[in-house]
């Protein structure tokens, strides 16, 4: 897998390259600054791109601008976005529009080699990874929430789908059967109205963008 990393901290950059380079991976190009970032996916084209949302100059959201900005190029580009703190308007704005192959993870969960590495593979085979955190903190802000019909099995569910998890992991982590799990999804697709003809990996980041878009 190719790989285009986007960090202005040395340290985790070069943890971040030597990781990905141990683990059979290659990285293809390395950014520091947000200006950087576009030409070197439009020249590499990479299989997915890792970038941290603040950069230089400004560290403001350069990394999501620019993640936003190479998926209009390059509609089919998996972006992971790292962040120091749980950012709710860029989780949603990354994640809007329907877009697959996306992840947005806190720093702290690259210290975590294996779940780093399954939330890097996911993305770049166009599912989500949402680290559980962020995922946690925005059901928590949520006030006129358009989900209260579902019941709290499913919405754990939701959560748990938000995170990039298949259904066998899902009901491992419940303690229950794939086939209730099987039937909760089937009741959130039903309650948020999404029709049966979109395939079933479809319907899954349909039903997660339909949390985050409320």
């Amino acid at each position: 897998m190719r790989v285009v990393i986007a960090e202005d901290n040395a340290l985790l950059r070069e943890g971040l390259v030597l990781l990905l380079t141990s683990s059979g991976h290659e990285v293809a190009g390395v950014a520091a600054t947000g200006p950087e970032i576009l030409p070197l996916l439009l020249e590499h084209r990479p299989d997915v791109a890792v970038l941290d949302v603040r950069l230089p100059p400004d560290f403001r959201d350069e990394g999501l601008r620019a993640a936003l900005a190479a998926r209009e190029r390059l509609p089919e580009l998996p972006v992971l976005v790292l962040s120091q703190y749980v950012e709710e308007t860029y989780a949603a704005e990354l994640l809007g529009g329907g877009a697959r192959g996306v992840g947005y993870l806190l720093k702290d969960r690259v210290g975590r080699v294996d779940e780093f590495l399954d939330a890097l593979e996911r993305v770049a085979s166009g599912g989500t990874a949402l680290d559980p955190e962020v995922v946690t903190e925005l059901m928590a802000r949520r006030r006129d929430d358009p989900l209260d019909s579902l019941t709290p099995r499913e919405r754990e569910v939701l959560e748990l789908m938000a995170q990039g998890h298949d259904n066998g992991t899902i009901a491992r982590s419940m303690v229950v059967t794939e086939r209730a799990v099987h039937k909760h999804i089937g009741n959130v697709f039903l309650k948020l109205g999404l029709p049966p003809t979109d395939s079933g990996g479809h319907r899954r980041v349909l039903a997660v963008l339909a949390y985050l878009n409320a």
